[in-house]
């Protein structure tokens, strides 16, 4: 079997983690019969204001009231930025939006719950490492120094995303990374290959992914010290989010995820909670790649 190095294998993705081809600025502009100046603010390489469907928030959110840029807490992990822009369906972006992102680290665990992990064993009850909130500023934008999320038993690679409105949620939504990408990092990244087990689930065979539609894949580019994750979140700024959330609001309880790792991100959410919904095909994905 071939191998490529870290760099080739990433010139590999140059489509986005659906498969489907980044539209440009331009090319929406002509679908959509809206002007460049409309679109001049936007993004570049990201989908563009389509509205991203509301999927549901998963067993691990609580708000730990951290308005910050760098969330990570020094937890170790492939430098990731992202960056997010908030538009209406007009492509208006949409100043001072709350928006909260939350994720597991390169271990697969989320902050704050007990009973995680590949043996259930792991408890991090008190802890705040992956989370936090921005507030938008005039583009519609705001910026997150993380790492990249890892993987846990039910679900393939994402990160949560809440959007506020005037103290209302407005949506709830995931986003997805490319499968050839992740994989790459599972299989030669350390602390991410220092897990015994094997994820079962990629975006193919995840039913939340599937809900998500195209527009919740992220643009992923490589910097020179970090990957960037660009994406475009399309919201109707009168809606109201399904899932359920007040600011302020109680933290929850701590899921019972049991031995074997956390439950599927449906608990407490709509029906379909993500996956696995059939085996893992990873015959298209990149080949095992070394530096």
């Amino acid at each position: 079997m071939p191998t490529l190095n870290r760099r080739d294998a990433f010139r590999a993705l140059a489509i986005t983690a659906s498969g489907g081809l980044v539209m440009t600025q331009t090319a929406f502009a002509q679908e959509a019969g809206v002007s460049a100046r409309q679109t001049a603010a936007l993004l570049q390489g990201a989908d563009v204001c389509a509205i991203i469907p509301e999927v549901t928030e998963g067993p691990y959110y609580f708000d730990p009231a951290l308005e910050r840029t760098d969330i990570t807490e020094a937890r170790p992990g492939i430098p990731l930025r992202v960056r997010l822009q908030i538009v209406d369906a007009e492509c208006a972006v949409i100043e001072g939006a709350r928006i909260d992102i939350w994720h597991c680290d390169a271990t697969g665990v989320y902050s704050g719950y007990a009973n995680q992990g590949d043996d259930g064993s792991v408890d991090t009850t008190g802890e705040t490492f992956m989370r936090g909130t921005q507030f938008a500023d005039a583009n519609g934008l705001v910026e997150f120094e993380t790492i990249y999320p890892s993987w846990y038993r039910g679900r393939t690679t994402h990160i949560h995303f809440k959007v506020f409105i005037a103290e209302n949620v407005i949506l709830t939504g995931q986003i997805f990374f490319p499968d050839a990408l992740s994989e790459y990092i599972y299989l030669n990244v350390a602390p991410y290959n220092d897990r015994a087990s094997t994820r079962d689930t990629l975006n193919s065979n995840d039913s939340i992914a599937a809900q998500s539609t195209r527009a919740a894949y992220a643009f992923i580019k490589e910097l020179d010290e970090e990957y960037l994750a660009a994406m475009i979140i399309g919201v109707d700024p009168n809606a109201s989010s399904t899932i359920g959330f007040s600011m302020g609001g109680d933290r929850p309880e701590p899921p019972a995820g049991g031995a074997g790792g956390p439950p599927p991100d449906g608990a407490g959410g709509p029906p379909g909670g993500g996956g696995p919904t059939g085996t893992a095909d990873r015959s298209t994905l990149t080949p095992p790649v070394r530096e």
